[in-house]
């Protein structure tokens, strides 16, 4: 394949071109199996083609400790070729844990894929084409503020808003009071995102022990359609981070 800007040979379809220091990919749809994962690369919005192409990594799952190094060098090896492709954004769908062994190697913005769609290529291609949503570059940790500057949970509730933060469609996140009257877990610290409102605007309640915190997270959704789809985002991040 030829770079679709300057016509210079890529050493795989979609990569991103060292000549021209151009995209050719802007985004990757990732199907994932514990044992096979897919990876789709697709050009710009209003390409006539919109797949360029696909690859697919293989893996024998190992038992006891030999998995944990399995693991990651499957998820090493599909982070490369997202790597190489540079894309501004990866939607995912399949296996949680090969999902999330990728994401710690890749700083790009995740999506999850409906969980029942039966084709993850097209509903990411309905979705991107159905997207109105403005991209906020702020980072994490400057969208967080407010008057209440206590987090329930210390460092791991802060790893659990910045982990909410961090979406390209969150504005800010303001922490509420906490409420040290609840009932008790010993589950540890847990997060989810609570229903979108008419505004688009949604709730992250965080329950550590007895105690719960409400942070409301203002959004870029415009209604509660497209709020609800970026809180399926925010809970689907949440327990791929542990924190449900």
């Amino acid at each position: 394949m030829e770079c679709r800007h300057c016509g210079s040979a890529l050493e795989k379809p979609g990569d991103f071109c060292l000549v021209c220091r151009a995209e050719n990919t802007e985004a990757i749809v990732l199907e994932a199996t514990r044992e096979r994962a897919t990876l789709t690369m697709l050009a710009g919005e209003d390409a006539d083609d919109p797949v360029i192409a696909e690859t697919t990594v293989t893996t024998t799952p190992e038992e006891g400790e030999n998995e944990v190094v399995e693991l990651r060098n499957f998820a090493g090896l599909l982070a490369d070729e997202i790597r190489r492709k540079r894309p501004e954004e990866v939607y995912a769908s399949g296996s949680r844990e090969v999902i999330r062994a990728v994401r710690r190697e890749v700083h790009y913005p995740f999506y999850r894929v409906d969980g029942d769609a039966d084709d993850p290529v097209a509903a990411t291609l309905e979705r991107r084409g159905n997207r109105a949503l403005e991209v906020v570059e702020t980072p994490p940790a400057e969208k967080i503020g407010g008057s209440h500057s206590t987090l329930i949970g210390g460092r791991t509730g802060m790893r659990a808003i910045q982990t909410v933060a961090g979406h390209p469609h969150v504005k800010k996140v303001i922490p509420g009071p906490i409420d040290a009257g609840g009932k008790g877990s010993q589950s540890g610290l847990r997060a989810k995102v609570t229903r979108a409102d008419d505004g688009g605007n949604v709730r992250m309640l965080i329950r550590d022990g007895s105690s719960v915190q409400e942070n409301r997270v203002v959004t870029t959704a415009p209604n509660r359609e497209l709020g609800e789809r970026i809180r399926d985002d925010l809970n689907d991040v949440l327990a791929d981070s542990e924190f449900q």
